[in-house]
């Protein structure tokens, strides 16, 4: 058992990692304790999707004399939804299982631990050795104090995609993505849904435009949100879970089927080793260098466990900058500001750079531009109106500094701020580059007309 590079852990840290180390040439190890795929395939971004779409489904159905249809007596199938659900992650998880087979990587099923240089034990009895270790032990749900999670009741993100039934009323702990994304399926198939967010206004690291317009977009839809709010207590009695608010007008008690605490994640570190090495960790993250070494020789870290967003597409780009640099293909450093984030509920939202907030604490002098979405024809075509695209840049220099967009579809069109931010391009190649009509993509360029004063549908 004898390996160029191990691996511990199979999220998309980890998997993608073992895949660009084997086209590398070099002999993996993967060591998984659950199903291939970790996390984000089996409990996060794929299964939540495919609940998200079979709401975005009965949505549809339910407005379907919107677009000349007539559906009587729709109903949905709560545990159907569920399991489809399931279904697609465990496609997902055999299509890794596939492509570790087709590479020539070694799966070992069980939990790794780092005891020496170069060495795990397995919990199955088995001991791999190797010359790099990579740690992508990815994060859990965070668990609050006050909501102490039963499973039942009190429930983290795991157990809200697998409810036996649907609950009449809950109440959501937290405003993130996970947070809205849940609110979104949940209300949507008619369950009376409650957000609590400390902070003063939802989805709070995206920008204050996008924050607002879909506070709007959801209390609209039958969301009760309260901000700058805190679940001091929850009990359960009974089946009943009763739930102490703290808001601004004072304290609350509510009532419900069941509490979701979406408060964020936190980092799989306990029991794996760091202590035998000495590997420093600060603030509950695995420190490293660019290239993802940690203070141990021969020892690496990616993904959720080290400082930077925690987001799925962030570790496997990591993963693969990592086993590059390991064999020496000189790869460059991540940049970090150049991530995009997705929030998955409908409206969709996607950002990437800075919000108009942090630019102008930057001190930069801004070129700002908003196109709606009400203006644009294949956004009314398709029935789509909400959102809107919004861009900034840099007065002097023509910068592109962010980009933030709310509206169907967005999460697949924020690439071209992406890709357009890391080519270093001006607003006026973005103008000169003829955008298809009619497309949702158009709302990019109108932004950027928008901003330097050459809007033509506005």
């Amino acid at each position: 058992m004898k390996f160029d590079i191990a691996i511990i852990g199979s999220g998309p840290g980890g998997y993608v990692a073992a895949i660009r180390a084997s086209q590398l040439g070099k002999k993996v190890a993967i060591i998984e304790k659950e199903s291939l795929g970790g996390v984000c395939l089996n409990w996060g971004c794929i299964p939540t999707k495919a609940l998200l779409k079979s709401a975005q489904v009965f949505d549809y159905i339910n407005h379907a004399e919107s677009y000349g249809i007539t559906v009587k007596d729709a109903k949905h199938d709560f545990d159907g939804m569920v399991q489809r659900s399931r279904g697609v992650a465990d496609n997902m998880s055999k299509g890794i299982a596939f492509l570790m087979k087709k590479n020539k990587i070694t799966v070992i099923n069980g939990h790794g631990k780092l005891v020496a240089k170069g060495k795990i034990e397995v919990d199955n009895g088995e001991t791999v050795e190797a010359d790099h270790i990579i740690l992508a032990t990815g994060a859990r749900s965070r668990k609050l104090p006050t909501v102490p999670q039963d499973g039942k009741h009190i429930i983290g993100y795991r157990e809200a995609m697998v409810l036996d039934k649907q609950p009449k009323e809950m109440i959501i702990v937290g405003s993130g993505a996970i947070g809205m994304e849940f609110a979104y399926f949940y209300s949507t198939i008619g369950t009376k849904v409650t957000v609590v967010e400390y902070m003063p206004r939802i989805l709070p690291v995206e920008d204050e435009d996008v924050s607002k317009a879909m506070m709007m977009n959801y209390k609209k839809k039958g969301l009760e949100i309260l901000t700058d709010s805190s679940v001091e207590k929850v009990s359960v009695s009974g089946g009943v879970c009763s739930v102490e608010i703290k808001t601004k007008k004072g304290m609350e008690t509510r009532t419900c089927d069941v509490v979701l605490s979406a408060a964020g994640v936190e980092t799989n570190l306990e029991n794996i080793g760091l202590e035998a090495l000495g590997i420093k960790t600060e603030k509950g993250k695995v420190v490293v260098d660019d290239f993802y070494k940690t203070t141990a020789d021969g020892v690496y870290a990616i993904g959720d466990i080290v400082p930077g967003p925690a987001l799925a597409h962030v570790a496997s780009a990591e993963g693969i900058i990592c086993v590059e640099a390991i064999s020496g293909e000189n790869p460059e450093p991540l940049n970090y500001g150049n991530i995009p984030g997705c929030t998955y509920t409908h409206p969709e939202v996607a950002s990437v750079g800075l919000t108009e907030e942090q630019a102008k604490e930057k001190g930069y002098e801004l070129k700002v531009g908003k196109f709606p979405f009400s203006a644009s024809g294949k956004a009314s075509a398709g029935g789509h109106k909400d959102g809107f695209v919004k861009v900034i840049f840099d007065a002097k220099y023509g910068e592109w500094l962010g980009c933030h967009m709310m509206g169907e579809g967005v999460t697949d069109i924020i690439i071209e701020a992406v890709v357009a931010r890391n080519l270093e391009t001006t607003g006026h190649e973005i103008l000169k580059s003829v955008h298809p009509h009619p497309t949702m993509s158009e709302a990019v360029m109108e932004a950027v007309a928008q901003a330097y004063g050459e809007c033509i549908h506005l």
